[in-house]
């Protein structure tokens, strides 16, 4: 079904991006002498997008093997690792600006990012999507319940979970060494676009993590063997994947306003569609960002029902929200079960992500839902959680101190 499921995205993908180019108006497009089509008017010949195979890891290939490799069942712990936006251009991070500390502690360079993927790949983790761990199931009782499935690997390795927080492009972002949004290059493919120190456009697959992961997938195969990338962590307050598809209660919401976000709305859609084409998934992370565990109910069914009116309806129902800042609803999601968590799960979310020291899970007992926690590689703990980490990658080896701040290191 996943695999039908990407084949028709791939059809949807083609037909946007098609009419995209088209341009037609209603009385026809421009001819020259010959009656064809002017040059400037032709849509550009756009590459037909490689078959992509997404497989369900928790169901045994036929007879054990897979492409002549050996797949075993796992129980174990799946590790879960979370990023934010990686930092393309220190020079504009670290110059010691406002936000230099902040992108410090809460960021990785893409230098560092690369480095990590091939330190988890070299010790032998695999990547499976959020979404096959638990499932929803029927208990003995009649009532939902949530359980965690069976995987189905390739013999001695191991499950990780990536995810990637405030993938929003926040405009704060623009001028301080990132990149400004997802786009699909001339080859067909997830890339980003920017502007460099000096100013000029950039557009790259090498300087971002969205396609970097890609571009490594597509030269580790068998990092992916289930076709899985990551799980995207949405906001919407200033859109999403780098378009302004957000509206703006504080100002005079005029028809101009809407037209430009509709414009915003039809230019990410098929960033979208070839994102899930090529494994990637969406989860929640509030629209405004808010704190779960402070926030009044009423504030968050509203921030709750923005997010389904302006994130959900472009990138498609999910069970997956991400806590923004960590901050757990009602104050503990472990011991309590509050009319906030409560309400969170009655709005379809099954899966609570929270920030910890270890890739912690539980199945709640009282209600059909599994909460659990995310390690998160960014500076701070470069600095200071080299040992916790050491299964993942030696931050030693990770961490690029000569673009970054000069501040302390636990390890140095």
């Amino acid at each position: 079904m996943r695999r039908f499921t990407a084949l028709l995205l791939a059809a949807l993908m083609l037909l946007s991006l098609a009419a995209c180019g088209q341009g037609a108006s209603a009385g026809g497009s421009a001819q020259n002498a010959a009656g064809d089509p002017t040059p400037e008017e032709e849509a550009p010949e756009l590459p037909e997008p490689e078959p992509y195979e997404i497989s369900d890891p928790t169901v045994m290939p036929e007879g054990g093997v897979r492409d002549g490799v050996t797949y075993a069942a796992y129980d174990g712990i799946v590790e879960h690792l979370f990023f934010h936006p990686v930092v393309a251009y220190p020079e504009l991070a670290f110059d010691g600006d406002a936000q230099a500390n902040g992108i410090d502690d809460y960021m990785v360079t893409v230098d560092e990012y690369n480095k990590i993927l091939q330190s988890v790949y070299d010790k032998g983790y695999v990547l499976v999507d959020i979404g096959d761990v638990w499932s929803e199931t029927t208990g003995e009782d009649g009532q939902p319940k949530m359980v965690r499935n069976t995987l189905y690997l390739p013999e001695g390795k191991k499950p990780l979970i990536l995810s990637y927080d405030d993938t929003n492009y926040y405009e704060y972002m623009l001028a301080n060494g990132f990149t400004y949004k997802l786009v699909i290059g001339e080859d067909g493919k997830i890339a980003s676009w920017g502007k460099d120190p000096q100013g000029n456009e950039v557009t790259s697959r090498d300087l971002d993590a969205i396609p970097i992961l890609d571009k490594f997938v597509e030269e580790h195969l068998d990092f992916s063997p289930f076709g899985a990338k990551g799980c995207l962590s949405l906001t919407g307050y200033q859109g999403i994947l780098g378009y302004r598809t957000q509206t703006d209660q504080d100002v005079e919401w005029t028809a101009e306003r809407e037209a430009n976000r509709q414009k915003e709305i039809e230019a990410v859609k098929p960033i979208i569609a070839e994102l899930k084409r090529t494994g990637w998934t969406f989860g929640s992370h509030t629209w405004g960002h808010i704190r779960l565990g402070t926030k009044s109910l009423e504030s968050i069914q509203a921030d709750t029902q923005r997010w389904f009116d302006e994130v959900g309806s472009l990138v498609g129902p999910t069970t997956i929200l991400f806590y923004p800042h960590g901050e757990r609803p009602d104050g503990n999601d472990w011991q309590n079960t509050g009319p906030v968590f409560q309400y969170l799960q009655s709005q379809g979310f099954r899966v609570f992500a929270s920030v910890g020291i270890e890739s912690f899970s539980y199945i709640k007992k009282d209600l059909c839902a599994v909460i659990c926690d995310r390690l998160h590689p960014d500076g701070t703990t470069l600095r200071h959680s080299r040992d916790r980490y050491l299964q993942f990658y030696d931050a030693k080896d990770i961490m690029d101190v000569t673009v970054r701040p000069q501040r302390e290191i636990d390890w140095a």
